[in-house]
């Protein structure tokens, strides 16, 4: 048995993995949108033991969105997973960029901890956001991420986000903030301090689980114009289906014809 994963847990895993084959939607990505990433350790199980770990995974993440030319607009690392903020160029590059950091990553992770095996809990999971509010609502999400939801004065430095970059605390090579949040003031003490306040509110209870409900289960987020233009588009549903089957036609009256 592989050591550090439980016997159960790889069962349990690999069926998961078996059914989700049987009924995988094709993943939704649109080029030259915003996606809202989301990937999660197997059963629940640390991905980052320290910081050494956390860098390391930084350091993979970097290269590979410079060799697909996607764009980070926000990232967070918590101890059972990622969440990143990014913009594809193409179909393809989100796919190629997350498998590179992924096999850089976990091989490593491996090495260092004396393990083998699989890392992630299967295939990362994402959601097409709409620029403007709904950007901005997953920007806060993803920087608050580690900290619980909310980030107080004081805390922002010590999370492995992307807070402390648009909060004036580090320069970040890995991170480019998109136009929500350079709108948000005129000079760079303006839109920190703005941002500042956005992230000590935090989201309501109800936007983060839409938003991350959405991004778990591969639909778009923003209005419903959006979500129909998505769907116009590609030719395929953007999100749920209404519970229950559709209405009966009712039968046509032939005596009006």
């Amino acid at each position: 048995p592989r050591p550090g994963v439980p016997a159960a847990a790889r069962r349990r895993h690999v069926r998961r993995r078996t059914l989700g084959a049987m009924a995988r939607r094709p993943r939704l990505v649109v080029p030259g949108c915003a996606h809202l990433l989301l990937q999660r350790g197997l059963s629940a199980q640390p991905v980052f033991v320290d910081d050494t770990d956390r860098q390391q995974y930084l350091d993979a993440l970097f290269e590979a969105m410079r060799a697909r030319a996607v764009v980070l607009h926000a990232y967070a690392l918590r101890d059972d997973g990622v969440q990143l903020l990014l913009r594809p160029p193409s179909e393809e590059a989100l796919s190629l960029a997350m498998q590179a950091v992924g096999r850089r990553y976990v091989a490593a992770f491996n090495r260092r901890h004396g393990r083998s095996g699989t890392l992630w809990d299967g295939r990362f999971r994402a959601g097409v956001v709409q620029d403007g509010d709904a950007l901005l609502q997953a920007l806060c999400l993803v920087d608050a991420a580690p900290a619980g939801g909310t980030l107080v004065p004081g805390t922002q430095a010590k999370t492995w986000s992307s807070a402390a970059h648009r909060l004036g605390l580090r320069a970040d090579p890995l991170v480019s903030d998109p136009p929500e949040y350079w709108r948000l003031g005129n000079t760079p003490f303006e839109r920190e301090a703005a941002y500042g306040r956005l992230l000590a509110h935090g989201l309501d209870a109800a936007a983060s689980r839409r938003i991350e409900h959405a991004a778990a289960n591969g639909w778009a987020i923003g209005s419903p114009q959006f979500l129909a233009e998505i769907a116009q588009r590609l030719g395929r549903p953007v999100r749920p289906r209404g519970r229950g089957r559709p209405p009966r036609a009712l039968p046509r009256d032939k005596s009006r014809d």
